[in-house]
């Protein structure tokens, strides 16, 4: 009898024990695509980055929602006109930016809208990706 129990609390307190995803990681986002000269700029997330860079400044809203803790979290983001799908990092923070948009560097900009920066801005749907992805 009591080895059963012992058993079943044991077993409750690995599955507890688990670490649980954040939901964040797992929300699909919507915004829109701007870029901004990155190389010179003085990075929120204190960071030295280059044009080059594969790098998005986060909106504020969900910058400040963790209090800078996204800078280096990876995410996808897809254009939404052409289908095209990036990986970048957060380096940075845009205040202009809503909710859901990201400000981005050229060469990011650049490899999701087929070279097309004249452009400026285009739909994105984007998500984190999880620390260990």
């Amino acid at each position: 009898m009591f080895a059963k129990l012992f058993a079943a609390l044991f077993a409750a307190s690995v599955v507890l024990a688990a670490p649980i995803e954040s939901n964040e990681k797992r929300i699909m986002h919507s915004g829109r695509a701007t870029f901004y000269t990155v190389t010179g700029t003085g990075s929120a997330c204190e960071y030295t980055v280059t044009d080059t860079d594969f790098i998005v400044a986060l909106n504020k809203p969900q910058y400040n929602l963790h209090n800078g803790g996204n800078c280096g979290q990876y995410l996808t983001i897809t254009n939404d006109n052409n289908g095209n799908s990036e990986t970048a990092y957060v380096a940075d923070e845009c205040p202009e930016c809503k909710d859901g948009s990201l400000d981005m560097s050229p060469a990011l900009f650049s490899a999701l809208n087929d070279g097309d920066m004249d452009a400026g801005v285009f739909p994105i749907s984007w998500h984190f990706l999880k620390r260990d992805d």
